[in-house]
């Protein structure tokens, strides 16, 4: 596993997702949340993830009432799981979960506001579960609380571990989140809460489907500090080519720390995947789950699945890729990162 150098000047280090982790963290589905009418389905997905993750680390499951969910394991799977009581509006992890860094080598849960997506959906309750969580004890003794005013999604960036964020400027500058705070102001504050020093900002590249404005988790990831792979389109009447191919050329302007050109990995495009209303659903390569030992990957039954499994085991050779199917999840316009938010060593009590 590569090792987390710290070559940024801060006294705050972000872990990349490839970091050493104690856990992932998942949210629950509930009757009151939008999965209601496909509840048993996707609850099978969340047990497919759960139980691959239980493999290899720990998990962290915040539920409406943990002994419906708690039955659906066994007695030794249980034992690695901790199960948190808490109201729930909805169940995406990556975006109302805890984002960790280390300030002077100690433990920060940093619970930025989450809003709904810009006010898109009501989020009360998931704005709570962050501290719910550290008030619950989930967290290790000697770590430390950090709440944040400005608004954002842990969806939206992308780290290297050595002070570079990568975002899309259509979601985590956009007035819906944090109103007419200007560039500069976004990036200063992004400095003093996660040690960012570098900002990769795509001003190109969508889903149709999306309604989180292009988070980047959904069209490009850090890969290892050097290498990113994004969401290509060689179909040119596809609405998706012109600015994924925007984005792709904008990805080449880009420089490591060092000053070279990124190693850029195209991964293929999802052929279109429709609900019943004939709405495109934002269905994506991109976004997979990096856990200690694997990644898990979400796949849709298409005939493009073998091809993006083969580029994923050639981006991560030390890792098993564990193909995860996902079509449950694009139904309610998310995927399998979407769900998770993985918790470096050092964190979970």
């Amino acid at each position: 596993m590569e090792e987390m150098e710290k070559t940024n000047t801060s006294n705050i280090i972000f872990p990349p997702e490839w970091h050493e982790q104690d856990g992932v963290m998942l949210t629950w589905p509930h009757e009151g949340t939008d999965w209601a009418p496909i509840l048993a389905e996707v609850e099978e997905t969340y047990l497919k993830i759960a139980r691959e993750i239980i493999k290899r680390e720990k998990l962290l499951v915040v539920c409406r009432k943990r002994e419906p969910v708690s039955s659906l394991f066994n007695p030794e799977e249980r034992a690695k799981i901790a199960f948190f009581e808490m109201e729930t509006d909805d169940t995406w992890s990556r975006d109302h979960g805890p984002l960790a860094t280390f300030n002077n080598g100690r433990p920060v849960v940093n619970d930025f506001s989450f809003n709904g997506w810009g006010g898109k959906f009501f989020a009360g309750n998931d704005n709570q579960i962050t501290r719910n969580l550290y008030d619950g004890g989930a967290f290790r003794t000697g770590s430390h609380y950090s709440p944040h005013e400005m608004i954002m999604e842990g969806g939206s960036i992308e780290t290297d571990g050595q002070g570079t964020l990568l975002s899309t400027s259509r979601c985590l500058l956009n007035p819906n989140r944090n109103g007419g705070l200007a560039v500069h102001e976004i990036e200063n504050k992004l400095k003093e809460t996660l040690g960012a020093e570098r900002f990769l900002w795509l001003d190109h590249g969508l889903l149709e489907g999306d309604d989180t404005d292009g988070h980047i988790d959904t069209l490009a990831r850090f890969c290892d500090r050097n290498t990113i792979c994004y969401v290509s389109c060689s179909q040119r009447e596809d609405r998706h080519y012109v600015p994924l191919k925007k984005m792709e050329q904008q990805l080449q302007g880009f420089r490591t720390l060092d000053g070279a050109p990124y190693r850029l990995v195209p991964l293929p495009m999802v052929p279109p995947q429709w609900e019943d209303a004939g709405k495109r659903l934002p269905a994506t390569y991109a976004n997979f789950l990096i856990i200690n030992q694997a990644v898990l990957f979400p796949v849709y039954g298409v005939e493009k699945d073998p091809e993006a499994v083969r580029m994923m085991k050639a981006l991560f050779p030390e890792r098993e890729i564990v193909e995860v199917d996902c079509s449950v999840l694009i139904r309610q316009n998310g995927s399998l990162h979407c769900i998770t938010m993985q918790i470096p060593k050092g964190f979970l009590r």
